[in-house]
């Protein structure tokens, strides 16, 4: 009996587990949530994500061409709102990286903004290293980490 017992108990706390982590469509996709309400890395968009170099916030030129092309878009969609989000690899303090990634969504506005996008349309956020797109260790997946990710709202 007491063996069905936790059995039964597992079974639930597994069911409750995996129900709480997923979306509507039970992949964990639905509301686009992770575990604290932190939105899940989105990769494609209609704008295009621009990477940083390691322990850097320095706009590069391949990202200067993006952010024109981003800029285009937003000017051409005047409705649409966009969330700056600056991201970094694991590498480093969390309060570190939360600061760089700050730093790093601020840089990416401040172009947007030097186009002609209004800051009222723009909200900057960092996420530091808690949403990685990649989440393996090694530099491969760290330069795919570090990034500014726009995601668009209306």
């Amino acid at each position: 009996m007491r063996r069905v017992t936790l059995a039964a108990v597992v079974v639930t706390l597994m069911f409750v587990v995996g129900c709480s982590k997923s979306g509507k469509d039970g992949l964990g996709t639905g509301d686009a949530m992770g575990e604290g309400n932190i939105p899940l890395a989105e990769p494609g968009s209609e704008l295009k994500d621009i990477n940083f170099d390691y322990d850097s916030s320095a706009i590069s030129s391949a990202a200067q061409t993006t952010l024109r092309e981003n800029g285009r878009w937003l000017l051409d969609n005047p409705s649409m709102k966009v969330v700056v989000e600056g991201h970094c690899d694991e590498r480093g303090t969390n309060e570190y990286n939360m600061a760089l990634g700050q730093r790093r969504a601020q840089a990416a506005g401040d172009v947007l903004r030097s186009l002609g996008v209004r800051s009222d349309r723009m909200k900057v956020v960092s996420y530091g290293e808690e949403l990685p797109l990649d989440p393996g260790h090694n530099e491969s997946a760290w330069s795919q980490n570090r990034r500014a990710h726009f995601s668009v709202q209306q």
